[in-house]
């Protein structure tokens, strides 16, 4: 009975890498936390925009959830919405914010959201998604609408402000979209 049970147990856990690795390869990011100082970076950046009273602010790739719960206790009159594609995080981003009646998680491609009525938007990504991505917001927000990006910034785009991190912490830009430079 033990060796079943260990067995169940060594099968769940290789399922669960496999399924973590799996969606790295399929959208290029592994699913990496954000610090707390990190975080504070990336509201300090959201004050700074202005983002208004009660705004809609988009986590693109919420992982594991450490940034989207920042976010909720740093605008509590906020919704927060964290978008993950990935099963196991997504999962565990859910039971962490039970009772956050400010947050909203949903299993999805943020390629296939609609984020017109974003206020604002961040992400966590990796370098390799942020062509992509840039050309994706170009087409869906407005004007003017703050993205903050950790760690891997957009390039050929305008920072409005950044936050430098020491050592091996990520630094933060704010952009306010289009944030095209100027040729």
């Amino acid at each position: 009975m033990l060796h079943a049970v260990l067995l169940c147990v060594l099968v769940m856990v290789l399922l669960l890498c496999f399924s973590l690795l799996l969606y790295q390869g399929l959208t290029g990011v592994p699913t990496v936390s954000s610090t707390r100082a990190e975080a504070a970076d990336v509201v300090a950046l959201l004050r700074s925009a202005h983002i208004g009273a009660h705004p809609t602010i988009v986590d693109l790739g919420c992982g594991w959830g450490a940034l989207t719960l920042a976010l909720a206790s740093a605008f509590p009159r906020a919704t927060i919405v964290g978008l993950e594609l990935s099963p196991f995080p997504y999962w565990v981003t859910r039971l962490r914010t039970l009772g956050r009646p400010n947050i909203r998680v949903m299993r999805a491609n943020f390629y296939d959201a609609d984020l017109r009525g974003a206020d604002a938007i961040v992400c966590y990504l990796m370098i390799k998604p942020m062509p992509k991505l840039a050309a994706f917001l170009d087409r869906v927000l407005p004007d003017g609408t703050p993205v903050v990006a950790l760690t891997f910034w957009f390039r050929g785009r305008k920072v409005s402000a950044a936050k430098e991190g020491p050592g091996l912490r990520g630094s933060a830009a704010l952009y306010h979209w289009p944030a095209k430079q100027q040729e």
